[in-house]
């Protein structure tokens, strides 16, 4: 594997306290066989378990591990966003805290970076054929994800077939451009963090992953589906405001 100048991976955390510990564990174990700098940011959303306390706890005892209290709940954009902004990392993952996708796939990752200098964004992809999916998600959410993703390629919003893969690498540079435009504080997020990477010049890539789900999604199908396709339409208005901006400034 390459190894990077510095790594860094951005963790959101809500309501987390049942998956986190043993997460962070294994991150641990994982992540102190690296040769080179890391930071490991848990973005914890004003929670009702006790996510923070624990988090806190576990990041004193590892000198690579950094909570962010964000104090409030707006939701995991917002969440992202706050951890992507702080990253210092040359490569910048973000991942669910349920590690449904391993963390082997980071070197997988970072090898293609190394492989491929002319990419920017690497995106997760569940539909991709060469993807390891070894328990699914149920059939209903399955099927709403699809959904979402082919009234994105209907509205000539995004070509991807999997936007909502919670594992997603950017070159440092790349990220720091994309999210200090991003805005959508919920999950119609990775559609707008993707659609600002197009519209910015960066190349983006879908490749396979390892899928493990975990039954304990935060994302309640009806409510958050039905705001992810409002969040969608407004995402493309304010992209056609920051094409228009970007085109003026050259």
């Amino acid at each position: 594997m390459p190894e990077p100048k510095h790594l860094s991976i951005v963790v959101p955390a809500y309501n987390e306290a049942k998956r986190l510990p043993a997460s962070l564990r294994q991150m641990a174990e994982h992540f102190g066989r690296f040769t080179f700098p890391y930071e490991v940011l848990i973005i914890v959303e004003h929670s009702s378990d006790g996510t923070l306390e624990l988090a806190v706890e576990f990041a004193a005892k590892q000198a690579n591990f950094h909570v962010v209290d964000n104090a409030v709940h707006r939701g995991k954009g917002y969440a992202v966003r706050s951890g992507m902004l702080r990253a210092q990392g040359e490569f910048v993952f973000y991942m669910d805290a349920d590690l449904s996708v391993p963390l082997a796939e980071i070197e997988r990752f970072l090898a293609h970076f190394e492989n491929y200098p002319h990419h920017d964004v690497l995106v997760g992809n569940r539909q991709h054929a060469q993807s390891r999916i070894e328990k699914r998600q149920t059939p209903l959410r399955q099927k709403m994800g699809q959904v979402f993703n082919t009234i994105l390629r209907t509205l000539s919003l995004m070509e991807l077939r999997d936007t909502q893969c919670g594992f997603k690498a950017f070159r440092g540079d790349a990220a720091r451009a994309i999210f200090e435009r991003q805005t959508i504080d919920g999950f119609a997020f990775d559609v707008e963090v993707l659609l600002l990477a197009k519209t910015l010049g960066y190349k983006v890539v879908d490749l396979p992953v390892r899928w493990i789900n975990s039954p304990e999604s935060k994302v309640r199908i009806l409510r958050d589906s039905a705001q992810m396709l409002w969040d969608t339409l407004r995402i493309r208005s304010r992209i056609a405001r920051e094409i228009a901006k970007l085109k003026s400034a050259r």
